[in-house]
């Protein structure tokens, strides 16, 4: 009987306060959650994970750097498009759900295409402390945890520790980017990966030299595997 009033409840509070899609602003219709139908249907899809490995643009980026086993990102990243305002909504409005969203309506496409076997644990890349205590949350752990609960693999946030705290990555040029994340990042019990397929998880790929940093010290420290996955690509 609980479920029901809490339901009638929310029912209520969304009529008096109406919410608007954090994709496009329209508002929300009944059973709509953070992103409007529309919006679903028609963001930017890489359908990377559909991609035959060679082919693989965005694995390609590790060529030569990092023995990287699949390379996913949902989304294209696109300026002033709807996939900069939920990756805005995430990262600086509090919205930590909707890293958990795409988590789960991405995490439903890779166990269709059977990925689910493939992987033992999900982790994200960290944030320093500072950030995380500013921020409150770490939004490419909510993307991890969202995937974690469709593809049923375990979910684990505190693999990784970052050793220092870098500026934004944003408007740095690629020489910038690589120096930014040199040596930054531990894993903090290597016990728990030895031998783990991991899933490393971010929120934006752009070179991939923040996942390259954190699959390296991964696979330093007895992975057996690192494969990446994004919210988006740039």
């Amino acid at each position: 009987m609980l479920a029901p009033i809490k339901n009638i409840f929310a029912d209520f509070i969304s009529l008096l306060y109406p919410q608007a899609c954090l994709a496009c602003q329209e508002l929300l219709k009944h059973g709509e959650k953070a992103i409007c139908t529309d919006c679903r249907i028609n963001l930017p899809y890489t359908n990377s994970h559909l991609a035959a490995n060679p082919e693989n643009e965005l694995l390609q980026r590790f060529y030569n750097k990092v023995p990287i086993k699949y390379a996913f990102a949902y989304l294209y990243f696109t300026r002033s498009g709807r996939v900069q305002r939920l990756l805005h909504a995430l990262k600086y409005q509090g919205h930590e759900e909707v890293g958990e969203i795409l988590g789960n309506w991405y995490g439903a496409d890779l166990k269709e295409s059977n990925y689910h076997q493939q992987f033992d644990l999900i982790t994200p890349v960290p944030l320093h402390k500072q950030k995380l205590k500013i921020r409150g949350y770490n939004q490419s752990d909510s993307f991890a945890k969202g995937l974690g609960q469709i593809l049923e693999v375990s979910w684990q946030s505190d693999v990784l520790k970052r050793t220092a705290n870098t500026s934004t990555q944003t408007k740095k040029t690629r020489l910038e980017r690589w120096q930014n994340v040199g040596e930054l990042f531990q894993v903090v019990n290597p016990a728990t990966i030895q031998n783990k397929r991991i899933l490393l998880v971010d929120d934006v790929m752009t070179t991939g030299a923040t996942l390259e940093a954190c699959a390296l010290v991964l696979l330093d420290a007895g992975a057996q595997e690192v494969s990446v996955a994004a919210i988006a690509a740039a």
